[in-house]
């Protein structure tokens, strides 16, 4: 019997090297061996039918949604950024999301795929802070939230804006002045406040504070076990890092799908809510971070990038299409939710921005 070196097998079935050891060790290649570190494989083997999405979703049973409502969640957009995902032939086998927010395409794949590798990040600290403590330590989070949810719930409206500025000015606290030892308080008051708070909005002030008011909801779910226990099972063996999008560079390669949501363009001078940090995203941030793609571009990683799309307000205005001249640009629908002006919500075009 002649063999082939796993290397050998990945060029003809066009796969990844670590994917064929990973088919290799969970015996799906028949009469594959392993000599000294290395796999060897018969020449006459067929590549298995790659069937990770079907088990993953038999096997982890639940899907996940995002914990948080997130100015900016990419769930309305879900069935536009899923016609990209290229995990279907078991090549690409890594997902990196350096600005995940919300997470909506994050629980999307995670629902749906078994990769290898999975790296998050954000230079929201807050945001952060709260993914480890739901990955790391569920069981304690659960406990706090649901204490706030049966202390909050049963109030009248009085009391309830009373409980909801003393959580504020904790959180705040907490955000000023805390050390590790608080990190659990902290998440769960980050998920009580975004229950709370007027539309789900993080925002904060030019001193880094959250200022936004409380909302006006009836029964808000602020302890949701079902969920919070499936995302934190999800998150198990995912990379989260707080820092800044560049550092996803080292984690990023040819086996790699990428999906940017920066902080988004305003469309029209008035609109320039980014402030889900103390840092804003202008323009010059917008093309250091077109030349961050081309980067990943030029290491062979699958790419996808969205933005508002600055001809809503100029059809002039090719700012995009400029920075973003080399990839492909599609045009998609969309609708503003969160909106202090109730005439600014409604249907606008945004960009889906590809390198492949």
């Amino acid at each position: 019997m002649e063999f082939m070196s796993a290397r050998e097998a990945a060029d003809k079935w066009g796969i990844s090297q670590r994917r064929v050891a990973v088919l290799c060790s969970e015996n799906r290649i028949d009469n594959a061996t392993m000599v000294g570190k290395m796999w060897i494989i018969p020449t006459t083997a067929e590549k298995p039918v790659d069937a990770r999405s079907i088990r993953y979703m038999q096997s982890k049973g639940q899907k996940v949604k995002p914990f948080l409502k997130w100015a900016g969640g990419k769930g309305q957009l879900l069935t536009e950024i899923q016609k990209y995902y290229p995990f279907e032939d078991g090549r690409i086998t890594k997902y990196a999301e350096p600005f995940v927010g919300g997470g909506a395409v994050l629980f999307d794949i995670l629902s749906r795929y078994d990769l290898d590798a999975v790296y998050i990040s954000d230079i929201n600290a807050e945001l952060i802070n709260t993914y480890r403590i739901i990955r790391d330590d569920i069981d304690e989070l659960l406990d706090m939230l649901a204490v706030m949810q049966s202390e909050f719930v049963p109030m009248d409206t009085a009391y309830r804006k009373k409980y909801y500025l003393e959580k504020r000015e904790r959180f705040n606290d907490l955000k000023v002045n805390g050390d590790e030892t608080i990190n659990i308080e902290k998440a769960a008051l980050m998920i009580f406040l975004n229950k709370t708070c007027f539309n789900g909005l993080f925002r904060v002030n030019k001193k880094g504070l959250f200022n936004v008011p409380m909302g006006s909801y009836k029964n808000p779910m602020i302890c949701d076990e079902a969920n919070l226990r499936a995302v934190s099972e999800k998150l198990q063996n995912v990379t989260i890092v707080c820092g800044d999008y560049k550092q996803s560079a080292d984690f990023i390669d040819e086996d790699t799908f990428v999906y940017f949501d920066p902080p988004y363009r305003p469309i029209t001078d008035t609109a320039s809510f980014t402030a889900y940090t103390e840092n804003l995203f202008n323009d010059e941030e917008q093309i250091e971070l077109a030349r961050f793609v081309d980067d990943m571009h030029r290491k062979g990683a699958k790419v996808v990038v969205s933005n508002s799309d600055p001809k809503n307000s100029n059809t002039e205005d090719d700012f995009f299409d400029n920075i973003y001249s080399s990839h492909r640009i599609k045009r998609v629908e969309a609708t503003r939710m969160i909106n202090c002006n109730s005439e600014a919500r409604g249907k606008i075009k945004e960009l889906l921005i590809s390198n492949f």
